[in-house]
């Protein structure tokens, strides 16, 4: 049994994330009907919040699942055996989610691209442009993809479609931008967006959700891939327009106080402050860096910059996870670690969802302060960068 570590707990994960008090304490009640006339208005707000956070006015299923939930929900309702699907790759989720379009008898072709500096929009357009017989039936991108930091510019996709005269459903996955930064489903063009809980969202992992515009709808009334509990014909013949089986109660209040909250701070003001916060963490990385021997961004792209998380590559020859340990063993702060062939090599610090500024310097002084112990090249300076930052 490991001893109780004093203070508190430091998280910069990329997901799950911190959880509000306020939240915490909504959730924290006894059980109730599901039928009960006072949960259902609260599921109610709870939805229409959700609905407008995504910026639509279309329909959403909830399930109790994670966003993996929510990927093979969207799959199985939108397309049949043998459809063809491209998927943007870029990182470790897109990669995890044609695995799953495959094991389903979807055909999918992965148009891969350089995870340090993202999709080439006009490489996109002439992909799309050359398929004359229009075989492909949806574009599918992760927002965000948090294994490399990177985000992919939804309204330049949607334009890409359109200039190419490609009917092609536009599928996006925000479960790391949704409640970070600017998403618009409906004035972008959106056809079905795939999020969870978890994470800008500011609750526990456990609610995925899908939702579905006309377009998306149509394909969901021709598509023959099996389905049960995430079925949205089943799922529309019910009182909540969602789940198939018992509907989870307490994540409801929960998902009804942080919206209030993200409402209450304004969207546009979470945007600017999840921005604010990002551009601190990644002042802090280049100072680090700056004498060509320590840590770096991995994003080469400041276009493409996520402001939900960093992704940092550590100098060949150390061991990111090893680094990883030591800051969470000695000083009890918690970051991300790499994924497939980024694992051992790269750290990444969230800073998504309920988080402020003193709890971004805390992160980044701990971090400085384990380089020293851990050995880890570096130039010192990246907290005192961290804050002229946040001063401008």
């Amino acid at each position: 049994m490991s001893l109780r570590k004093p203070g508190r707990h430091f998280f910069a994960n990329p997901g799950p994330t911190n959880i509000p008090d306020s939240v915490l304490r909504a959730m924290n009640r006894p059980s109730m009907d599901f039928m009960d006339a006072d949960f259902i208005e609260v599921f109610d707000e709870a939805r229409a919040g959700l609905k407008s956070l995504l910026f639509t006015e279309h329909e959403v299923f909830i399930s109790a699942a994670s966003g993996h939930g929510a990927w093979e929900s969207a799959m199985v309702n939108l397309f049949s055996p043998g459809d063809e699907v491209l998927i943007i790759g870029g990182g470790f989720f897109s990669v995890t989610w044609a695995a799953l379009a495959r094991s389903f008898g979807i055909i999918v072709e992965l148009f891969e691209v350089d995870w340090r500096h993202g999709v080439e929009i006009a490489s996109l357009q002439a992909r799309l442009a050359a398929d004359h017989g229009q075989r492909v039936k949806a574009i599918c991108i992760v927002h965000n993809e948090s294994l490399t930091s990177l985000v992919t510019p939804i309204p330049e996709v949607r334009a890409a479609l359109d200039q190419a005269g490609h009917p092609a459903l536009l599928l996006v996955d925000t479960i790391s931008s949704l409640g970070c930064f600017e998403f618009r489903m409906d004035e972008w063009g959106v056809d079905a967006v795939v999020g969870g809980s978890q994470k800008g969202l500011m609750l526990p992992t456990g609610l995925g959700f899908v939702a579905a515009g006309p377009r998306a709808l149509a394909a969901h009334k021709t598509a023959t891939l099996p389905r049960f509990y995430f079925d949205w014909t089943a799922m529309m013949e019910r009182r909540f327009r969602s789940f198939t089986g018992t509907v989870p109660i307490m994540p409801f209040f929960g998902m009804v106080e942080a919206l209030s909250l993200l409402k209450a701070e304004g969207f546009e003001a979470v945007w600017a402050r999840h921005h604010r916060l990002a551009q601190a963490v990644r002042a802090a990385v280049r100072a680090w860096g700056s004498g060509n021997q320590g840590p770096e961004l991995y994003n080469l792209n400041p276009a493409r910059y996520s402001d939900s998380v960093t992704t940092v590559l550590v100098p060949d020859g150390i061991d990111a996870d090893a680094f990883r340990k030591l800051l969470l063993d000695r000083f009890n702060v918690s970051i991300g670690g790499g994924l497939a062939p980024l694992i051992g090599k790269v750290f990444r610090i969230g800073h998504m969802g309920d988080l402020n500024e003193p709890m971004i310097l805390g992160t980044l002084a701990a971090i400085e302060l384990a380089f020293g112990v851990f050995g880890m090249p570096h130039t010192p300076g990246g907290v005192a960068a961290a804050i002229e930052s946040l001063k401008a």
